[in-house]
């Protein structure tokens, strides 16, 4: 057997090189890049092994590791899941940074290889720089903290060991069913030891995506409760889009005449003016699906994890209507007490639309009234003019106007993907972006990176607010860095503006939810707002940067920006409180059960009364 001799992050860059996925006949290279912010334990291990060439992974210099990992989970989803980023890093802190990636990537289903420095397997030089000791164990390191947040873990402690980790990482990574965040630990020693290792480990490797086709028992478990529907509902969740799906959850609709409503993660899948979309779904969601939703009596989900936000935390829908979980994966399909069916969601739906031949639902005309009175209410925010100042609506209806249909929109955390879900209309498939799994602040200012390297030809505008800034905004740099154009569009409301609607809808004065300057008569944050130029800052980054007031002012700016070589921030200046606000929906929330404010009693009945109407399983 022939071997080449290796050190194991040599093996490791030359194994990344040559794998593929291929899905309908279709085969794609699986890692192009590699993220990385360079340290001791990574620097003179895959630091190397990339610097020496002799491969075709091109090198992405991240900025901080959280961020350039968000970014690469970005990436990863914008592609559907064909094509990853793997993300390098020291020991210690720069391998913590990763892990809310890691929960963020995990939460959403999607797949996010991360390759952390770790201690001296040896353990000769132990403790060394960055090291936490464990006193009840020498073999723990604060990267075990991964294993709480990945799919798979592992530690590769002698360098031959690479090839079963490697490969179990890539089956995990490739798995519709079972993805999410994979981390190998790699002791900085190991990094650089030497092994003989077979040359057949580095031959190309294609992984198949193959498609899980629907049992006919499935099949026929499901239309015994479909066919019986007189109103049934279609959830459109993410696993349609990453399946590519859409054509066929359309065709399925259209024959049997169900109307389907959106997630966050299956929202422009299907255009926003097809007569059965309904719009989003939820408590985020809009008015035509939040009260059809109630009406159903057999509602599909397909694709979707059924999150709180989906269902009203179980409140939205009738308590006999029967679920059917259309899902590739089975802890996702049984969800809502639904009848499980495990298949790809390309091939279940057609299945069922050609079982459903004949069928048509009891919908009528209030499935058009109800869409037609949610566009007039959409339109109405859009158009909406405040002589105060300029709303979040509004500025956020201009830039949905003035964007191309093939432009995509990235976001994630705070009051905006609640706007977004129920006002947003998307331009062509797969132009709508949004990690709602986790919420996670800083994923739309560092994910529109990774959006933009999946898709350079098309423009990319993150839309965040202040606090999101103020939080992660490195891979700005990495932008100018790498010359590409991204819109950060920037809504600064003075503060965490989701929240404290939230505070205030449960009862509560606004605390710590604004960003004022300590009173010093008071002792407390209740003195002016602070005014904050992120104009001036992104522009010391080197970005081209705007301020924006007026609607006159954002339609130039927008306009100019589209002209600019190098990435831009819109720094919007918007009324707080200028968000939309629910539609027939209810979220559940810790409520204080114990209060000396009235109005906080009154909320904790509120939510008791609820809870009487929800589902519990």
């Amino acid at each position: 057997m022939k071997r080449i001799r290796l050190t194991m992050a040599q093996a490791l860059v030359r194994f990344l090189d040559v794998q593929y996925v291929c899905l309908d006949g279709i085969e794609s290279k699986f890692v192009n890049s590699i993220f990385g912010v360079f340290g001791h334990g990574c620097v003179v291990g895959v630091g190397q092994a990339l610097s020496q060439g002799g491969h075709g992974i091109r090198f992405l210099q991240g900025k901080n590791e959280q961020n350039m990992a968000l970014a690469a989970t970005a990436f990863a989803k914008q592609k559907n899941r064909r094509e990853i980023i793997p993300c390098v890093s020291s020991i210690g802190p720069g391998a913590m940074n990763m892990v809310t990636a890691a929960g963020c990537a995990t939460a959403n289903r999607i797949p996010l290889l991360l390759l952390p420095g770790d201690t001296f397997a040896c353990r000769q030089p132990d403790p060394v720089l960055q090291q936490a000791e464990f006193f009840d164990s020498f073999g723990r390191t604060v990267t075990d903290a991964f294993r709480g947040v990945c799919h798979y873990f592992d530690r590769i402690e002698r360098p031959e060991q690479l090839m079963t980790a490697a490969l179990h990482a890539m089956r995990v990574l490739t798995d519709s069913a079972d993805t999410g965040a994979v981390c190998l630990a790699m002791p900085q020693d190991v990094e650089g030891e030497a092994y003989d290792y077979p040359a057949d480990f580095f031959r190309k490797r294609v992984w198949h995506l193959d498609r899980r086709p629907m049992a006919q028992s499935q099949l026929t478990r499901a239309m015994e409760i479909l066919q019986k529907a007189e109103k049934p509902l279609v959830i459109l969740g993410g696993g349609v889009r990453y399946s590519e799906a859409g054509d066929a959850l359309a065709a399925l609709c259209e024959a049997a005449n169900i109307p389907f409503a959106e997630t966050q993660a299956g929202k422009g899948t299907l255009p926003w003016t097809h007569p059965l979309n309904i719009g989003g779904i939820g408590v985020t969601g809009g008015k035509a699906a939040n009260v059809l939703a109630p009406q159903a009596d057999v509602v599909l989900a397909v694709g979707t994890r059924l999150t709180d936000f989906t269902t009203s935390s179980k409140w939205l829908f009738r308590q006999d209507a029967k679920f059917i979980g259309l899902n590739i994966c089975p802890f996702d399909a049984i969800k809502m007490d639904a009848e499980a069916i495990v298949c790809d969601a390309k091939a279940g739906l057609e299945a069922m639309t050609d079982a459903l031949e004949g069928y048509k639902s009891g919908w009528g005309g209030e499935v058009r009234a109800a869409v037609d009175e949610w566009n007039a209410i959409v339109d109405a925010h859009y158009a909406a003019d405040d002589p105060r100042g300029l709303s979040q609506t509004r500025a956020l209806g201009e830039i949905n106007r003035f964007m191309a249909d093939t432009d995509i929109a990235v976001g994630s955390a705070g009051s905006l993907p609640g706007d977004m879900q129920r006002l947003w209309r998307s331009g062509k498939r797969d132009t709508y972006h949004m990690e709602y799994g986790f919420s996670n602040m800083g994923y739309e200012t560092n994910g529109a990176l990774g959006v933009k390297l999946a898709a350079p030809e098309q423009e990319v505008y993150a839309f965040f607010g202040d606090g999101t800034y103020m939080m992660a905004h490195s891979e700005l740099l990495t932008c100018v860095q790498e010359g590409v154009r991204v819109h950060f569009c920037l809504f600064d409301n003075s503060g965490w503006g989701c929240i404290e609607n939230l505070q205030n809808n449960q009862g509560n004065d606004t605390f710590g939810t604004v960003f004022r300057f300590r009173n010093p008569k008071t002792g407390e944050l209740d003195g002016d707002i602070m005014p904050v130029d992120f104009a001036k800052n992104a522009a010391a980054y080197g970005l081209e940067t705007y301020t924006i007031r007026t609607v006159e002012e954002l339609r130039a700016a927008l306009k100019e920006g589209r002209e600019q070589p190098l990435p831009v921030l819109y720094d919007i200046k918007v009324l707080p409180g200028s968000m939309t606000p629910g539609y027939e929906s209810w979220w559940r929330v810790g409520v204080a059960e114990v209060s000396t404010q009235p109005r906080v009693q009154a909320a904790y009945e509120d939510l008791i009364a609820h809870v009487k109407q929800t589902r519990e399983f």
